[in-house]
């Protein structure tokens, strides 16, 4: 494994964990070169579906995409990395479960709105306020009356 901070190709692993449903191994490495450690992760890959978005084209599935998504949601909020994690893993599991070869973005975005409503609520009013591109006051007024029930 290659040391981000310095490209040194040797590394030693330091410890190595196993996650609590099984679904990935993480490992903590040292570099031998410049001593920093760093965190990698080693998960099944699978082939996940392709995403079309609404403009017709087709994208592959990218783990980081949601990440980074999710992030800007729940930024400045009190959400754990772990807890991020166990979302995308359920909503990756949920596109294997599906059987498809290509979803819509918008079902995949639905997901992800459903995750974060679990996680945090001003998460997901943030997400769904942009993801669903509201016109006017009364459609974010009712998402937020929603989300009070």
């Amino acid at each position: 494994m290659k040391c981000p901070f310095c490209g040194n190709l040797e590394t030693q692993v330091v410890e190595t964990r196993v996650s609590e449903d099984a679904d990935f191994i993480r490992r903590r490495r040292q570099c031998s070169a410049c001593e920093k450690r760093f965190t990698t992760y080693e998960r099944p890959d699978v082939a996940f579906p392709a995403i079309v978005k609404k403009d017709g084209r087709r994208i592959e599935y990218k783990r980081p995409n949601i990440l980074g998504s999710m992030n800007l949601a729940l930024r400045k909020r009190p959400v754990s990395t772990e807890q991020i994690d166990s979302a995308i893993e359920r909503i990756e599991e949920k596109l294997l479960s599906l059987g498809l070869k290509e979803v819509a973005s918008t079902r995949l975005g639905e997901l992800v709105m459903r995750e974060l409503k679990k996680l945090d609520k001003v998460a997901y009013v943030r997400f769904a306020s942009v993801y669903r591109s509201f016109e006017d006051i009364d459609e974010f007024r009712a998402l937020v009356d929603e989300v009070r029930r």
